[in-house]
C-alpha cells in the first residue's frame, strides 16, 4: 500500500555549473566562493548543482553540509556552509540577530551622482521590514558600482530595492531594464563575524 513519488526532469538532471572555490575550512564550517549559476539550496527536482552538495563532494575529509543562508542563483560571491546541525543552528541564529556583517557590490544603471551617501532604502518586501544601505559608489564607463550593506535578508532584497530606487542592477532579468545581455552584476564580497568556535573575529573579503 506504500506510494512512491519520483520527481524527474531531464533538463534539470543534466544541468552543470562552474566549480565553487574553497576560501577557508574551519572544520565545522567552511567559507566558499559560489559562482554564477550555482544554487544555494535544492528542490524536489534535485540538489546536485547546489553549493552544499558541492562542499560534501569535494571537502577532505568528507563531511555533511548544511546551508545557513542564501545567495541568488544569478549572483556570485562568499557563502558560509555548516558541517553539523549544531553549527548550522549557530550561524542561523547569528544571521537572524544581525551578528554577521554582509557587504555586496552591484554594478547598476542610471545616474547615481545625486545619491547622498550613505543612502538608506527602507521599503518593505512582501509585507516584511527590509533595510538596505548604499555606502559607496564608484562610477566607470561601464556603469556605477555600488557597495551595499543589508540588515535583513529578504528574497531578492537588493535587486528589488535598487530597482525601486531607479538603479536596476546590470543583467537583472527579473527587475532590470532588459538593456543588458550580461549576467547579473551582483556579488557578495564581505563576511565578518565572531567565530562560534574560537570566539575570534573572522573577516573574509573578495
Amino acid at each position: 500500500g506504500d506510494s512512491l513519488h519520483f520527481y524527474y526532469d531531464e533538463k534539470i538532471q543534466h544541468e552543470t555549473v562552474a566549480p565553487a572555490k574553497l576560501i577557508d575550512d574551519e572544520g565545522e564550517y567552511s567559507i566558499w566562493y559560489k559562482p554564477y549559476g550555482m544554487y544555494s539550496q535544492g528542490s524536489k527536482w534535485g540538489d546536485h548543482c547546489t553549493i552544499f552538495r558541492w562542499a560534501e563532494k569535494t571537502l577532505v575529509p568528507q563531511r555533511p553540509a548544511f546551508p545557513v543562508h542564501r545567495l541568488d542563483r544569478a549572483a556570485s560571491g562568499l557563502m558560509i556552509v555548516a558541517h553539523s546541525k549544531k553549527m548550522a543552528a549557530a550561524f542561523s541564529a547569528m544571521f537572524k540577530n544581525h551578528r554577521i556583517k554582509k557587504l555586496y557590490r552591484a554594478r547598476v544603471e542610471g545616474d547615481t551622482g545625486k545619491l547622498l551617501l550613505p543612502h538608506t532604502i527602507d521599503e518593505t518586501i512582501d509585507g516584511k521590514k527590509a533595510l538596505s544601505r548604499i555606502i559607496a559608489a564608484e562610477p566607470s564607463a561601464a556603469g556605477t558600482t555600488l557597495t551595499i550593506e543589508i540588515e535583513s535578508g529578504r528574497k531578492h532584497q537588493i535587486r528589488r530595492h535598487l530597482s525601486q530606487a531607479g538603479h536596476p542592477i546590470v543583467g537583472d532579468r527579473l527587475y532590470g531594464s532588459g538593456k543588458s545581455d550580461e549576467n547579473l552584476q551582483l556579488q557578495s564580497v564581505h563576511l565578518e563575524f565572531i567565530c562560534p568556535l574560537s570566539h575570534k573575529e573572522k573577516k573574509f573579503i573578495l
